[in-house]
């Protein structure tokens, strides 16, 4: 099993940090891994929705139909899917205050028979890469 994490604090109050976090039409803007969403997009998550995405990793598409396990709006938003090989994902987001502004956290964990050795290393290493690069992306964003 992967596991990684990222927080950045922002400048923002996080109830604007998290209509630009929680949006799904924003994630072209600010989440390095998304390539494009597949089929209907709904203008807000709620629990239980679904969403196909594709996501890029290691230079790899991979499309994964996600799900809304827990949408707790303005602090955090869970989704879980399955992708390639049958490698289960899934991703907290989640938002609070912190000083004048606030934090975000980006939650990762990936398990599957893929995700072992070397190449389990790699996603890792990857993944936090493009949380930590996301997260500067949404400073910017919020700023």
């Amino acid at each position: 099993m992967g596991r990684i994490s990222a927080s950045v604090d922002l400048p923002a109050a996080p109830g604007k940090v998290w209509a630009e976090f929680s949006n799904p039409h924003n994630f072209e803007k600010w989440l390095t891994i998304h390539t494009k969403w597949k089929g209907d997009v709904p203008d807000e998550f709620s629990q239980g929705s679904q969403v196909s995405e594709v996501v890029t990793m290691l230079g790899m598409a991979n499309t994964i139909t996600w799900t809304v396990d827990s949408y707790e709006a303005p602090s955090q938003l869970v989704i879980s899917g399955t992708g390639m090989a049958g490698v289960k994902i899934k991703f907290s987001l989640s938002v609070a205050a912190a000083g004048a502004g606030s934090a975000a956290t980006i939650d990762a964990e990936f398990t599957g028979q893929m995700i072992v050795g070397a190449l389990g290393k790699a996603v890792e290493k990857d993944g936090k890469k493009n949380l930590d690069e996301s997260l500067e992306k949404l400073k910017a964003l919020v700023a």
